[in-house]
C-alpha cells in the first residue's frame, strides 16, 4: 500500500503549489542550479536563451528556463541549513509526489542539484577568489541528525576523526560528514576548481569563530579546523548550506553537489565585498557542465 501523505505533514497550497516555494510540479527541471540569495537567480537566468515561469515566495525566488537546450531550474535557498531543509524536501515532493493523490509515484525521478555559494576560504591555497569543490561537508548545524538513515550516507569514521581532533564539546551536538555525488564532483569541477572539505555553520559569527561582542566557547576552533586533515585532504573553507544538501539529497536519491567562490580568507584576513561582479565566471562554469 502506497504511504499516505496527510495535509498537515504535506502542505499543498490551494492553487496546487507546494507550501513555501510556491511551485508547481510541472514547473520543476531536472537539473536544479541553487543559489542563497534570491537576486542570484536572475544573475543566472540573465544566460537563459528562454524563460518558461518565474515565482517569488519570502526569500524564495524560483526560474526555470533554457540554457543551450537544457531545462534547469534556479532556486534561491536564503542562508542556512535549515532552508536547505524546506527547499530539498519540496524539490522533491514536486518530483515523487502525486499531488492529487497525495502518495508516492510509482517511478522515482532523480533530480540533479548544484548549489554555488559564496565562502571564507581556511587555507593559504584559497585566496579570495578561488573556486572550491565540496567533497564531503561537515555539518555543524545537526540537522541531518534528525533523519533516520544518516548513519548509512554519512562518513561515520571521518566524523570520529574530526571530533577527537577538535576536542568537540558534546553539548554542541553531534557533526555529521555528508557526501558529495562523486560523479556530478567530478562533471562540475573539472580540473579548475580546489577540492576539499567544507564546514556549513549554523551560524555567520560564533560557529564560524567571529568574534564580535560575545566571546566564543573554543577561542581556538578556527586554528584545529585549518590543521584537520584525513585521507589526505583539508578543510578549505565555512559556508553554511553544503552539508544539508549533499546530506538530504543521499536519503532521497538524488544527485547533488556544491561549489563556491572564496569571498574571504579566514588565513589571511582579507575580504571582497565586491564578489558580485566576480561570480558571474562560476556560474557559467555550472550551467556549462550541469
Amino acid at each position: 500500500m502506497k504511504k499516505y501523505f496527510p495535509e498537515s505533514e504535506l502542505i499543498i497550497n490551494a492553487d496546487g503549489s507546494c507550501f513555501h516555494l510556491h511551485l508547481k510540479p510541472e514547473q520543476l527541471a531536472d537539473k536544479v542550479i541553487l543559489v542563497g540569495d534570491p537576486g542570484r537567480v536572475n544573475t543566472v537566468a540573465k544566460h537563459f536563451e528562454e524563460i518558461e515561469c518565474e515565482v517569488s515566495s519570502r526569500e524564495f525566488h524560483t526560474i526555470t528556463g533554457y540554457y543551450q537546450g537544457k531545462r534547469i531550474t534556479v532556486q534561491s535557498h536564503g542562508i542556512g541549513c535549515d532552508n536547505l531543509d524546506i527547499v530539498v524536501t519540496e524539490l522533491d515532493s514536486l518530483a515523487n509526489i502525486d499531488y492529487t493523490t497525495r502518495t508516492e509515484k510509482d517511478e522515482h525521478r532523480t533530480l540533479t542539484m548544484v548549489r554555488i555559494g559564496t565562502c571564507g576560504g581556511l587555507q593559504p591555497y584559497t585566496p579570495v577568489g578561488t573556486f572550491v569543490a565540496s567533497v564531503k561537508s561537515i555539518g555543524f548545524d545537526g540537522l541531518l541528525n534528525f533523519y533516520a538513515g544518516r548513519n548509512e550516507v554519512c562518513d561515520l569514521q571521518m566524523e570520529e576523526a574530526f571530533k577527537k581532533h577538535m576536542e568537540w564539546n558534546p553539548i554542541k551536538g553531534s557533526p555529521y560528514v555528508a557526501i558529495a555525488n562523486p560523479e556530478l564532483l567530478n562533471k562540475i569541477a573539472g580540473e579548475d576548481m580546489v577540492r576539499g572539505y567544507t564546514i556549513s555553520c549554523g551560524g555567520f559569527y560564533g560557529p564560524q569563530g567571529r568574534q564580535i561582542r560575545i566571546p566564543i566557547s573554543d577561542p581556538n576552533q578556527n586554528e584545529k579546523v585549518e590543521s584537520f586533515e584525513y585521507d589526505g585532504m583539508k578543510v578549505c573553507n565555512f559556508e553554511m548550506e553544503s552539508s544539508a544538501l549533499a546530506g538530504m539529497a543521499s536519503l532521497l536519491g538524488h544527485e547533488a553537489m556544491t561549489c563556491c567562490m572564496v569571498i574571504a580568507n579566514r588565513y589571511a584576513q582579507k575580504m571582497n565585498t565586491e564578489y558580485k561582479n566576480s561570480i558571474d565566471t562560476l556560474i557559467k562554469l555550472v550551467l556549462d557542465r550541469i
